[in-house]
């Protein structure tokens, strides 16, 4: 297996645009295929800035990411974005039914090349205890932990290389919970295509399931902690694994 990292941050930054404070120190951080990441930490302390800038979602004040050993480029970002996929803990669902809302994205212009595929989007469904009947509901009768199977759903079958979990089961019940799991876990089981996710959790115990790497971030500084989570039990043996550093450069161990 290669060593090219799928995502490389190299000292990638974010200020507060108005107050001009620090809100991530530099992060190097390197994602590879296979590499299941879970982050925790304080609220306020950086997670869902580094994960959209990881995104490239907002503008970087500083560093850069490169995908493939390739730098983004402006031009790159939409096929980055493609790939990259960022889920937030409240998705934005449209009106309609859910099969509307997967459909959606086949409307836009990075996806004109591939086609919306009902039965693909079933057979996601049923990876989450739903029938294919869910596709017909209503989006305004959606739950909270509906709408978000029906978000994830909306990526997954766009079939990303990396899942960026910004605490999507944060408001759910145990069931929606679990039903978000088994999708990303399926996510990672099937198929050869380089694959990799990083999940922001506060439940220690959900981290634990949905990794194998554990980085902790407080007050804007990713650190990776000092005992690993052990392999999640529903993922594939992958060899190899990606590597975290502090802001001062200093390497940890590589997984």
């Amino acid at each position: 297996m290669t060593d090219i990292p799928l995502v490389d941050a190299k000292d990638i930054a974010r200020r507060d645009p108005l107050t001009g404070q620090m809100l991530l120190q530099p992060t190097r951080f390197a994602l590879h295929a296979g590499d299941r990441v879970a982050i925790t930490g304080p609220s306020g302390s950086g997670k869902s800035v580094f994960m959209r800038a990881l995104a490239l979602l907002d503008p970087l004040d500083s560093g850069h990411i490169s995908w493939h050993g390739k730098r983004v480029e402006r031009t790159a970002i939409p096929r980055y974005r493609r790939n990259v996929a960022y889920i937030r803990q409240r998705p934005a669902i449209l009106d309609g039914t859910v099969e509307d809302n997967l459909r959606y994205p086949f409307t836009l212009k990075a996806y004109r090349d591939v086609r919306f595929d009902r039965a693909r989007a079933a057979s996601l469904a049923a990876e989450a205890g739903r029938g294919e009947s869910f596709l017909d509901k209503r989006a305004s009768e959606l739950s909270g932990g509906e709408a978000q199977i029906a978000a994830l759903i909306r990526v997954l079958q766009l079939a990303p290389e990396v899942l960026l979990l910004d605490e999507p089961t944060a408001s759910l019940d145990p069931e929606s919970s679990r039903a978000i799991e088994g999708l990303v876990h399926a996510w990672f089981d099937v198929g050869d295509a380089p694959r990799a996710s990083v999940w922001v959790s506060h439940d220690p115990a959900q981290a634990r399931r949905m990794s194998q790497r554990h980085l902790t971030m407080r007050a804007g500084v990713l650190d990776e902690q000092a005992a690993p989570f052990e392999a999640a039990p529903c993922a594939r043996e992958i060899a190899g694994g990606g590597a975290a550093t502090t802001r001062d450069g200093g390497q940890e161990r590589t997984q």
